[in-house]
């Protein structure tokens, strides 16, 4: 989207699908991103100006000149500033709003979610770069991100930030091994397949005894294969009652594990463990799926899917153009990326329309 395609009429959906100009109007003023006409008579023309500078490369001066010369706002660029740092509650509203109306429906019963982070670099003070961190769900089958936070760097990535939904099956990688926030998602009737490394957890046996992971590794080593039960200690309450599934990487990957491994050991100044190594030729599951409900290979073949989520950070990311927000003052690197977050969300039913790639629901 450009700001020339602002003003023809793909304007007039993009302002139907918000909810239309009534809504637009009442949000703004909720929010105090408008509050009273003066330069800018309504808030549909202050969305159209915000969208035009965030999404161009014009900067505040070109924008403001663009803005006069095509009829849409006779507005300073000192004025733009100040009406950019006021919108970022109502984007961040607009993008809830987007959000809700394409809520997903569980497929076949089940709402398959992949929850990642993926970094938008920033400008800091004095020239050091900073980081803000969208905390993201890529829902399946639709193939479409169902949530989005934005945080700075100092917020973590946690397996509850994210509102869960009965039914769910949560897929993610080694940094969600939380064993506190899975209880949480059991206790609200969600399910989870998430990556674990050998030491990332206290292990126990279905006894409550302490388990050596690398032992019952090395008894699998020949069938290259684990599924059974087992607990994981939180460091409150009661042990989790899961579910182990472990399956040995084909030669070549394995070979490429460990070399990453030793890499990561070398770049951070600390001796590889011998453990480390043999976990490395190992993909380790932690699930609270039932084994009736859910094979071996049914476990395998849904983390397999963790890997969409990379490809949906790509293609948006490339779609619109998102390097980072310039300047240092978190007032307009804020809204700046909601109003990228925005525009992925009202495009991504179109980029459905033109790919040629089969979808998982067609697939299934």
């Amino acid at each position: 989207m450009t700001c020339e395609s602002l003003l023809n009429r793909d304007w007039a959906s993009v302002v139907a699908r918000l909810g239309g100009a009534e809504t637009l109007n009442r949000t703004a003023r909720e929010t105090k991103a408008f509050v009273r006409p003066r330069e800018i008579s309504n808030a549909v023309d202050l969305l159209r100006l915000i969208l035009a500078y965030c999404l161009g490369e014009r900067g505040l001066r070109l924008t403001a000149a663009w803005a006069t010369s095509v009829g849409l706002v006779d507005i300073s660029c000192v004025a733009l500033l100040y009406r950019l740092r006021q919108c970022g509650d109502w984007l961040a509203l607009l993008v809830g709003h987007v959000l809700a109306s394409a809520a997903p429906k569980a497929s076949r019963g089940r709402l398959i979610r992949i929850i990642d982070a993926t970094t938008v670099p920033k400008k800091g003070r004095n020239g050091r770069k900073k980081n803000e961190v969208w905390h993201s769900a890529f829902d399946l089958p639709q193939e479409r991100f169902g949530h989005f936070e934005l945080t700075d760097q100092q917020d973590g990535e946690t397996l509850d930030r994210i509102p869960a939904v009965a039914g769910e099956i949560r897929l993610a990688d080694r940094a969600y091994l939380q064993p506190q926030r899975m209880a949480r998602l059991i206790e609200a009737k969600a399910d989870f397949v998430i990556r674990a490394g050998w030491k990332s957890a206290r292990w126990l046996d279905c006894k409550g005894h302490a388990l050596d992971l690398i032992a019952e590794l090395h008894k699998a080593a020949e069938r290259g294969l684990i599924d059974c039960p087992i607990r994981i200690k939180p460091k409150h309450g009661a042990p989790l009652a899961l579910r182990l599934v472990a399956i040995k990487k084909p030669q070549q990957a394995a070979a490429e594990a460990r070399r990453k491994a030793r890499r990561t050991a070398q770049k951070g100044g600390h001796q590889l463990s011998k453990q480390t190594l043999e976990a490395a030729d190992w993909v380790i599951l932690v699930t609270s799926l039932a084994p009736d409900d859910f094979t071996t290979a049914d476990v395998l073949a849904l983390y397999r899917l963790r890997w969409r989520i990379e490809l949906g950070f790509k293609r948006l990311k490339s779609l619109i153009g998102l390097k980072g927000p310039p300047g240092t003052d978190e007032r307009s690197a804020r809204p700046h990326i909601l109003a990228h977050l925005l525009i992925i969300l009202l495009l991504e039913p179109l980029v459905d329309e033109l790919e040629d790639s089969p979808r998982l629901a067609d697939a299934a």
